[in-house]
């Protein structure tokens, strides 16, 4: 599902350039749910967003869904992104102008989806998530935990192949930070989403089904 052979990341700096990523190989098969860690500075999320198509490599090769990213055209990247990705943040990045039923509904207008096709898959998810009663509440009014679960709602509702997700209980306390990542778990195992987290924790990652580290751009 996705395959990096070689990948690496550098900026321009004086007369050289700094590495943020070398020599990265990695294979992702569909289904797995994998933990990126390593300490500050090593390239985690740099790695994240090249996989989830926010960032292109400096150097080797991505295929993602057997596709070469790096040969494809704008168009066609993000519609790869737009069809086949969900991502999670730290920081939510939910609309406080929506509420959280259109926060939901955002990814189904940009494809372009029916209003009665919108309109039952973000009922489904506000049921699953039982957030029923909070649908016309705007991000404000909820708690990091209720703005997370919107998140994950939020991109999930596309049905993507994978979700990438970035510190994704960063801002939550433990409880919350649990159901978050006890979420995450049965979406891998009950819906065979495949998830890639960035995670500074340890118990996080045993949530997920492998572990991959980084240490100064490169793989440990």
């Amino acid at each position: 599902m996705i395959k990096l052979n070689q990948i690496a990341k550098h900026y321009p700096a004086g007369f050289g350039k700094v590495y943020v990523l070398r020599q990265i190989d990695l294979t992702i098969q569909e289904g797995e749910f994998v933990s990126i860690m390593g300490p500050s500075g090593s390239g985690k999320s740099t790695l994240l967003h090249i996989l989830g198509l926010l960032e292109e490599p400096s150097e080797g090769e991505y295929r993602f869904l057997d596709e070469p990213v790096q040969k494809l055209s704008e168009k066609k990247r993000t519609e790869l992104h737009r069809h086949h990705i969900g991502f999670v943040f730290q920081a939510y990045h939910l609309i406080d102008e929506l509420t959280v039923y259109e926060n939901i509904e955002t990814p189904l207008l940009y494809k372009g989806v029916s209003g009665s096709e919108r309109k039952s898959r973000v009922a489904e998810l506000l049921d699953r998530f039982n957030m029923v009663a909070k649908k016309d509440l705007f991000p404000s009014q909820l708690s990091g935990g209720q703005q997370q679960l919107v998140g994950v709602a939020r991109a999930l509702v596309h049905q993507p192949k994978v979700i990438f997700a970035d510190e994704p209980t960063g801002n939550l306390h433990s409880e919350q930070a649990d159901e978050i990542m006890e979420l995450f778990q049965k979406l891998n195992k009950e819906d065979k989403v495949t998830i890639v987290q960035v995670t500074h924790s340890e118990k996080n990652a045993t949530y997920g089904t492998r572990t991959i580290r980084l240490k100064d751009g490169w793989m440990a």
